[in-house]
């Protein structure tokens, strides 16, 4: 590790000497939207893969430096307004938190469909949307090294507790998994579970590892931190730790993937973000990686292709391509579904067999998630041919379905049911609650 991590947050800004190439109105700007949408870099990004040369058009700037572009106009005049008048911090968060309910920020039902119930009650910090796999958000990892400004997530991390998913303990999640032999699968996501300490991880993995949640054998772990700061893994003053707590669960029975949130393919070109895949690997862990297609940054078949040779030769699995997700910063990121296809295809023709893996283009949406296989012609009209890999309502996993073609839909909600008169979980509950077996206590 050459340094220390160093991390600079919105009000930081002004600190950044690689900013002083922009003029005052484009710093101006930035600060703006960094009101509005989570702004965290660290001097990894900033010294190891920002290409300064060509920013702003640097990809790896673009998905982390707030832009104008990023915000409706409306929303951003109004910050912009109180920012040059001076009002005070109390103030301009009030303006701010008003706005950002204009951005959609939990999409796809996640408050109001995916939070299951304890003893009639929500469990605060989980979400049970598919039957074999619950999401846990500790709320000691609800930052990240450094944050994508894409990020469908971002609610986690403006400050605002009423928009922000956290389990205080690991103790409701045990009581959950108990009572839901159906859970195979726990992910611990954020935020960034890595962003712990290996001890305070631990503190959330080992009750997994009890011999009455036998039926929990596969733990997750969601991550950008291997490509965002690797050396929490390689040289950190707890990475040895970790690699012992992953070699722990494996000699527990339980297998540990490592989800690895991967955007460009420069991520995975430094030695220190290779070392720590080789550490994560040794240790036992397998190692998938996904991203979603984003404008300015990898919406290219060549960006794809790159990137998963890099995700092979490393040992890592190409595991899902999405869609940008329809919140935040989306309409700056977003990529026309048909477009997203036509990149996906070109990019699997250009791979081997092995880096073919990854499914997408896929929508996370409330349904569930929806993969465009590909377009077909039905009586003379044009169709995406559609399907639901995973579904909040179990029985509709693996159905397929069709929409009419179009070429500027970024989003499920934009298209048009085709051969039926309705999507396929219309006739489904509208909320899910898995329900505890019979016999088991909680």
């Amino acid at each position: 590790m050459k340094n220390p991590m160093r991390t600079f947050r919105g009000v930081q800004l002004a600190d950044l000497p690689q900013l002083e190439q922009f003029t005052e109105q484009e710093r101006h700007e930035m600060r703006v939207v960094a009101n509005l949408l989570p702004f965290r870099v660290n001097n990894y990004v900033l010294d190891e893969l920002i290409d300064w040369s060509s920013a702003p058009d640097d990809p790896i700037f673009r998905m982390t430096f707030p832009a104008r572009e990023m915000v409706p106009p409306r929303i951003y005049d109004l910050v912009s307004d109180a920012l040059s008048n001076g009002v005070d911090r109390k103030q301009l968060h009030a303006i701010a938190q008003k706005c950002r309910q204009d951005l959609n920020p939990h999409p796809s039902g996640q408050r109001e469909h995916n939070v299951p119930l304890l003893d009639g009650e929500p469990v605060a910090g989980l979400q049970h949307k598919y039957r074999h796999t619950l999401l846990v958000f500790p709320s000691q990892g609800q930052t990240c090294h450094s944050y994508c400004s894409y990020c469908f997530r971002w609610a986690q991390f403006v400050g605002d507790a009423d928009l922000k998913f956290a389990a205080p303990g690991p103790g409701r999640m045990i009581d959950y998994l108990r009572g839901h032999r159906e859970v195979t699968d726990v992910l611990l996501t954020g935020g960034d579970p890595l962003i712990m300490s290996t001890p305070v991880l631990a503190r959330w993995v080992t009750p997994l590892l009890a011999p009455d949640l036998e039926h929990v054998t596969n733990i997750r772990i969601g991550t950008k931190a291997v490509v965002q700061w690797p050396y929490r893994v390689t040289s950190g003053p707890d990475a040895d730790e970790l690699l012992r707590l992953i070699e722990a669960c494996a000699a527990a029975g339980k297998s540990v993937a490592i989800m690895l949130h991967v955007s460009h393919p420069r991520e995975l070109e430094s030695e220190a973000a290779a070392a720590a895949v080789a550490r994560l690997r040794s240790a036992g862990a397998a190692v998938r990686a996904q991203a979603p297609i984003i404008r300015h940054v990898n919406d290219s078949p060549q960006a794809w292709a790159t990137m998963w040779r890099h995700m092979v030769r490393l040992g890592i699995q190409p595991y899902y391509t999405f869609v940008e997700r329809d919140t935040g910063a989306s309409s700056f990121f977003e990529v026309p579904l048909a477009r997203a296809l036509t990149i996906y295809q070109q990019a699997q023709r250009a791979v081997s067999g092995l880096a073919r893996t990854a499914r997408g283009p896929v929508m996370s949406a409330t349904p569930g998630k929806i993969a465009i296989d590909g377009e077909t012609v039905v009586n003379g009209e044009r169709l995406f041919v559609l399907r639901l890999l995973q579904a909040r309502d179990d029985a509709l996993a693996g159905t397929l379905f069709f929409a009419r073609h179009s070429e500027s839909a970024v989003w499920i909600d934009h298209l048009t049911p085709a051969l039926s008169t309705s999507w396929p979980w219309e006739s489904s509950r509208d909320r899910i609650q898995f329900e505890p077996i019979e016999g088991v206590s909680r």
